[in-house]
């Protein structure tokens, strides 16, 4: 089912409005004297007791007044501009400017844009359990909340929200575990678009067939969608396609790229996005296959055989330089490097240049830095390895499991099950652990969400738990 609403004087209005909001948010006024910004206090069943903020905190002027806009940032290689960072971490760890417990369980992380952060989770309404999608402002208070359709609460397949929130100007889109992907007015909430004709899904007992009879993967939808141009694009897996283009303004499929072999279903992986010689490439995954897509069309330029012991693959590739790493977990999961090569009719050709089976990525994602990529294997081995050779720089079991980021020359670290918050210095020969602590609040099932690092700011999210701290240098 595809809804579009047509509002656009309405829709003019708020965006003359934000803009005006930007303005005046960027103004001298606005730096020089440190004004906090206004407060938006919920109304009705939105205004949860259950908030608390660390006292007299405020948006305080920083010169990381960056974006963050997708999952693993705008380049997918979650890579963060910030610059003035703290270079060590107190005992107890760097300020918590506040926390948040009313966004629901989810293992999604958040998505900034200016003074708004954006993130999901599974709530309940009314007897109802939904995917929840909220914003808030600078200092944690919630600005608006819109749902995004049913929630995933099946406890055997880890309940909770996956993807991450796309932010695309003055719209956000999400896509929740059973496939709702839905367009908001990011000022106000308001739903633009909806579809939820792509994935088979349960409903009950009962399973309900999709126009597009695409299977749902057996943990459900686990990436985001990303935005390039007036393009949203989403794998898609099964019979029919692989992944599809919709426009972002309606949600109209503007085409299907052609189905992986065998009509393979998807996997957990974000689509990736990078220019080679001239054209830009969307990478999708199924679960057998990586596929790269012409992006203006969805023609098909290489397929990979991509596979590991579940057919089960989630961390995003790197792309740099002509070549393309990939990395996968379980049983059988490998890293590989596969050289690009144009021919004749446009399409790629990738060459293997190496094999590791030291580091295969589970899901926390892999960093480039310098020649070498950082990240931990699927049993929590921390590795680097170098890009070009595929040569181990170290292996150190100093840390657990988990996912990583970068920013000002650091890594930044959390591990999936003991709520360890790492300050990692990214030298290729040796694990060297700068700080570390532990974030507060004991909640149950693993710590997935990646970290985010922008605006001096480090966001993490654990469960119902969104934590924001101070990690601008002084």
């Amino acid at each position: 089912m595809l809804i579009v609403l047509t509002q656009r004087k309405k829709l003019m209005l708020r965006q003359f409005l934000c803009a005006l909001s930007i303005v005046i948010f960027l103004s001298p006024v606005f730096f020089f004297t440190g004004c906090p910004q206004p407060v938006t206090s919920p109304p009705g069943p939105s205004a949860v007791s259950s908030y608390t903020m660390s006292s007299s905190v405020s948006a305080r002027p920083t010169h990381n007044l960056h974006e963050w806009h997708a999952f693993r940032g705008a380049d997918g290689n979650s890579m963060s501009t910030d610059t003035g960072l703290l270079t060590q971490w107190p005992e107890s760890g760097p300020r918590l400017l506040w926390q948040v417990n009313f966004i629901g369980y989810g293992y999604s992380g958040v998505s900034v844009s200016g003074d708004r952060i954006f993130i999901n989770g599974n709530v309940t309404r009314d007897g109802q359990e939904l995917t929840m999608v909220f914003c808030l402002d600078r200092d944690g208070n919630l600005i608006w909340e819109q749902d995004n359709g049913p929630a995933h609460a099946d406890t055997r397949r880890y309940p909770g929200t996956r993807g991450t929130p796309t932010i695309d100007g003055d719209f956000v889109y999400d896509i929740s575990p059973f496939g709702q992907i839905t367009c908001f007015s990011a000022e106000t909430g308001e739903i633009i678009w909806s579809r939820n004709n792509i994935w088979n899904r349960p409903i009950g007992a009962e399973l309900i067939i999709a126009e597009y009879n695409a299977p749902m993967p057996h943990w459900f939808l686990g990436h985001a969608v990303v935005v390039d141009g007036d393009y949203v694009i989403t794998p898609v897996g099964g019979p029919r396609t692989m992944a599809i283009a919709m426009n972002k303004r309606t949600g109209a499929t503007v085409w299907e790229a052609a189905p992986a072999a065998g009509g393979a279903p998807t996997t957990y992986t974000t689509p990736y996005i990078f220019e080679f010689e001239g054209t830009r490439v969307v990478v999708v995954m199924s679960n057998v296959t990586v596929e790269g897509l012409e992006l203006a069309t969805g023609r098909t330029l290489f397929s990979i055989p991509w596979r590991n012991a579940r057919s089960v693959h989630c961390t995003m590739p790197i792309y740099h330089n002509g070549h393309l790493f990939l990395s996968t977990g379980y049983v059988g999961g490998t890293s590989r490097l596969f050289r690009l090569a144009k021919n004749a009719d446009g399409t790629i050709a990738a060459t293997e240049m190496w094999v590791d089976t030291h580091l295969n990525n589970h899901h926390g994602g892999v960093v480039l830095v310098g020649d070498y990529v950082y990240g931990t294997d699927h049993d929590g081995t921390w590795h680097s390895i170098n890009f070009m050779t595929g040569e181990i720089g170290f292996s150190s079991r100093a840390a657990g499991k988990g996912s990583v980021t970068y920013a000002d020359g650091l890594l930044y670290g959390l591990t999936e099950s003991d709520r360890t918050v790492l300050l990692i210095k990214p030298e290729p020969t040796e694990f060297v652990l700068i700080s570390r602590f532990d974030m507060p609040n004991e909640v149950v099932g693993p710590s997935w969400a990646h970290p985010v690092v922008i605006g001096s700011r480090m966001y993490l999210r654990h469960g119902q738990y969104l934590y924001c701290y101070d990690v601008g240098a002084e």
